[in-house]
């Protein structure tokens, strides 16, 4: 029977709660069964052992109701749970225009938190259509679905809510597309791993204050990012190449990203990472880590010394969204189906160009430009984000 079809033909919504156990389900079906309805709609939630069963049915003909009542809220009884039965007409209302979904990310996540973000997409003209939690651990995520309201403004909304109440809320579209996204391509530096590759090079060198002291300048728009690299690059000149494995050695991952890796993977995902550091270290991550793409600047070694020099193509602001285009292209993905992460400015033209650009502990003005932003300190929490619940991650590791 069709939504059009049941929309003015007289219902009954049978709620049952109460303790969960095996066999309810069905037995409330068996039991309606013997009067023949038909099932509109079903809905089911177990939080912490109890139950609560919803399902909206036709009403049965000639005088059957009575005894339909009478025989539930019986079996009901016999199992110690509690029956409700609403007489009405049709199904739910339609849901209004504008689609999307909520994503909400506490650590922990407050009543006070969840009261705010409520309130905003109520006041944004959306109307919450379902809830449900995503994970418990290492964050607590819940995901609202909302109609009545476009995505855009109830994004806009949403992130000044969640800059006041200290929650990170990701906003997307409804639709097929979410579960399409088939590329992810990450920055690596404070994204994918913990460290900033130049400043443990600069570390063995013995000019940290001095590389510190040229990122300041970039950061402070003295430099470009291409200027600052050279000068921070210039100043490992005659470094013995050895240093190379030592500085592999030294990197930490971010906590979250093999599951992260390895989840997409076992997906069907294609993972690539961009970077403005070096390729003597994206190249053993990617090796590593079983990445299908990677690439970052490179550092001449000539007879065994760092000479001070890259070599090739810069990856810089515009190389990176550059080539996010062209693993999309390689991978056969289009630009819409693909989700960048990165923390820095020299990543907001990536995240602009993907489909959906995630800021993983940005600076602020990279979480004002991107699409949505993650500020838990647990990368695998993008995750969520795509829909993907922790049980499915769970699966994953056992596949």
């Amino acid at each position: 029977m069709s939504a059009s079809q049941t929309s003015d033909v007289p219902t009954l919504l049978v709620k049952i709660f109460g303790k969960d156990r095996p066999g309810i389900t069905a037995g409330l079906f068996d039991t309606l069964a013997a009067y023949s309805v038909d099932v509109v709609d079903i809905e089911q939630v177990v939080t912490r052992g109890r139950i609560v069963l919803c399902a909206l049915v036709t009403k049965p003909a000639g005088a059957g109701e009575g005894e339909l009542r009478a025989t539930v809220h019986s079996w009901a009884e016999s199992l110690k749970l509690q029956a409700e039965i609403l007489s009405g007409t049709g199904d739910n209302r339609p849901r209004g225009s504008g689609r999307s979904h909520v994503t909400v990310l506490g650590h922990p996540l407050t009543a006070e938190s969840t009261a705010a973000i409520a309130a905003r997409i109520t006041g944004s003209g959306g109307n919450i259509d379902r809830i449900f939690r995503l994970a418990k651990y290492p964050v607590t995520a819940v995901e609202f679905a909302v109609s009545g309201v476009e995505t855009e403004p109830l994004r806009t909304a949403l992130a000044t809510a969640s800059a006041q109440i200290g929650v990170d809320v990701a906003v997307v579209s409804a639709g097929l597309h979410r579960r399409a996204q088939r590329l992810v391509v990450m920055d690596v530096d404070s994204t994918l791993i913990q460290d900033e590759v130049i400043e443990l090079f600069a570390a063995h060198a013995g000019c940290e204050a001095e590389v510190a002291e040229v990122t300041e300048r970039a950061m402070r728009g003295e430099l470009d990012f291409e200027q600052s690299l050279h000068a921070r690059v210039a100043l490992l000149a005659g470094l013995d190449a050895s240093v190379v494995d030592k500085v592999r050695f030294e990197v930490r991952l971010t906590p979250g990203a093999r599951t992260l890796i390895r989840t997409l993977k076992t997906l069907g995902y294609q993972v690539g990472v961009v970077s403005g550091g070096f390729t003597q270290v994206t190249d053993d991550l990617r090796e590593r880590l079983g990445l299908d793409f990677a690439s970052a600047n490179t550092l001449e070694i000539l007879e065994g010394k760092l000479t001070g020099r890259v070599t090739g193509e810069i990856v810089d602001r515009a190389g990176k969204a550059r080539l996010l285009r062209r693993f999309a292209a390689e991978a056969g993905v289009p630009l819409a189906q693909t989700v960048a992460i990165g923390d820095g400015a020299n990543d907001l033209d990536m995240l602009n160009a993907a489909g959906l650009g995630v800021a993983f502990n940005a600076k602020p003005v990279v979480r004002e430009a991107a699409h949505t932003a993650v500020n838990v300190p647990f990368l695998d929490a993008v995750l969520y984000l795509l829909g993907i619940t922790r049980e499915e991650v769970e699966a994953a590791d056992l596949a």
